[in-house]
C-alpha cells in the first residue's frame, strides 16, 4: 500500500496550541519533554546556541514512540519560528553557582529576560508568559515591564515549586505518600520565602497536629534553602527536574483550562496589604491565565513575614528601576 502526498500529514496544519521555550538549557529542555509527553501542545525550544535547541528537540521527538506522544518538538535561533504561541515559559539567563544568591544573578538576567521579551512581545503579542529565570520576582517583573501585558497574561513560577519541596520534605518525615501531603509557601522565592505549616496538610490534617514544632521549622528552613542545597551537590549547576516540572504544571493548568489553584508569583495590586511586586500567593490558573488572587486569613506573624519578604523584592525592584530598561 502506498501513502500519497495528498495523504500525507502535514504538521503544519495539525491545530495544537503552541508552546515556546525560551531557553534550552536542563530547565527549559526538561519542561519541554514533560510538556511534549503530556501533550499539551507542540512545542518550540529557543535557544542562542547554535544546534543546541534543534539537537535536544530531535532527540525528544526520537523517543515519542517509546514514550507515546504525538506532541511535535522543535528548535531554533530565530524568534520568527516562535510566533503565534499560546503560551511562552522563559527559562533563559544564567544558574546560580556556588556562593551564589539568586540576587546575584540580577544584572545579567534583567538584561536577558528584557530581550526575550522584547522579541516574544513582536512574534506572539497575544500569549500568555511564564517566567523562570531568576531571581524570580524581579524577573517577572522585568517581563510585566518590558511587555506591556496585563498582569494576569504575566505569571512567574515560583511557589508550585517552593511548596512542592516542602510537600517532599512532609512526606519523607511522615513517611507517608506524597499523594497525601499539601503545603502553602508564600512570598518572594528566596531565602525570605513564607512556608505555612498550618495551611499544610498530611490527608487533611496539620501537620502542627503531627510534627513537634522543632523538625517542622527544620522542613521550612530546608524548604528555603532547598535551592542552595541542589546547588551544594552539583557544584556547577542548579536544579531542573522541579523547576522544569513545576512550569509545565502552571502551563497545563493554563493550556487546559483547569481553573486548578497552584501557588505562583502575581502582580498584587492591594492583595495582601502589598501594591506593585510580584510575591508567591494562592492563584487560580485558567484559560486566560490568571484568573484570580485567593487571600488567605494571616496572623499578624504570618503577615509580618510577608511583608519582609516584600521588601526584599522591593530592593530588588528598586535596582531594576534605576537600570532604565523601560
Amino acid at each position: 500500500m502506498r501513502w500519497s502526498a495528498a495523504q500525507k500529514i502535514n504538521k503544519s496544519t495539525i491545530h495544537r496550541k503552541k508552546i515556546t521555550v525560551v531557553g534550552a538549557g536542563n530547565v527549559g529542555a526538561t519542561a519541554a519533554f514533560l510538556a511534549a509527553q503530556k501533550e499539551m501542545a507542540n512545542i518550540m525550544m529557543i535557544d542562542v546556541m547554535e544546534g543546541v535547541p534543534q539537537g535536544k528537540a530531535l532527540d525528544m521527538f526520537e523517543s515519542s514512540p517509546i514514550q507515546g506522544f504525538d506532541s511535535y518538538v522543535e528548535g531554533t535561533q530565530d524568534y520568527a519560528d516562535t510566533a503565534n504561541s499560546d503560551l511562552v515559559i522563559i527559562t533563559a539567563g544564567i544558574a546560580r553557582k556556588p556562593g551564589m544568591s539568586r540576587d546575584d544573578l540580577l544584572s545579567i538576567n534583567v538584561k536577558i529576560v528584557s530581550e526575550v521579551t522584547r522579541n516574544i512581545v513582536k512574534y506572539s503579542p497575544n500569549c500568555i508568559i511564564l517566567v523562570v529565570t531568576n531571581p524570580l520576582d524581579a524577573m517577572v517583573y522585568t517581563a510585566l515591564k518590558v511587555s506591556g501585558f496585563p498582569k494576569h497574561r504575566v505569571i512567574g513560577m515560583a511557589g508550585v515549586l517552593d511548596s512542592a519541596r516542602m510537600r517532599a520534605f512532609i512526606a519523607e518525615e511522615l513517611e507517608v505518600s506524597i499523594e497525601n501531603v499539601g503545603a502553602c509557601v508564600l512570598g518572594g522565592h528566596g531565602d525570605t520565602m513564607v512556608p505555612l505549616p498550618r495551611y499544610c496538610t498530611m490527608a487533611g490534617i496539620p501537620i502542627t497536629e503531627l510534627i513537634d514544632a522543632e523538625r517542622v521549622q527544620a522542613i521550612c528552613d530546608r524548604t528555603a534553602n532547598g535551592g542552595a542545597e541542589i546547588v551544594g551537590y552539583l557544584k556547577t549547576g542548579s536544579a531542573f527536574y522541579a523547576p522544569g516540572a513545576s512550569v509545565v504544571q502552571m502551563a497545563e493548568a493554563i493550556i487546559k483550562d483547569k481553573k486548578q489553584i497552584l501557588p505562583c508569583a502575581a502582580y498584587l495590586e492591594g492583595e495582601y496589604g502589598i501594591n506593585g511586586y510580584y510575591l508567591g500567593v494562592p492563584c487560580k490558573l485558567g484559560g486566560s491565565g490568571l484568573e484570580s488572587i485567593i487571600e488567605l486569613d494571616l496572623t499578624k506573624q504570618e503577615r509580618g513575614a510577608l511583608h519582609q519578604s516584600m521588601l526584599a523584592v522591593k530592593d530588588l525592584v528598586k535596582t531594576i528601576d534605576a537600570f532604565g530598561y523601560f
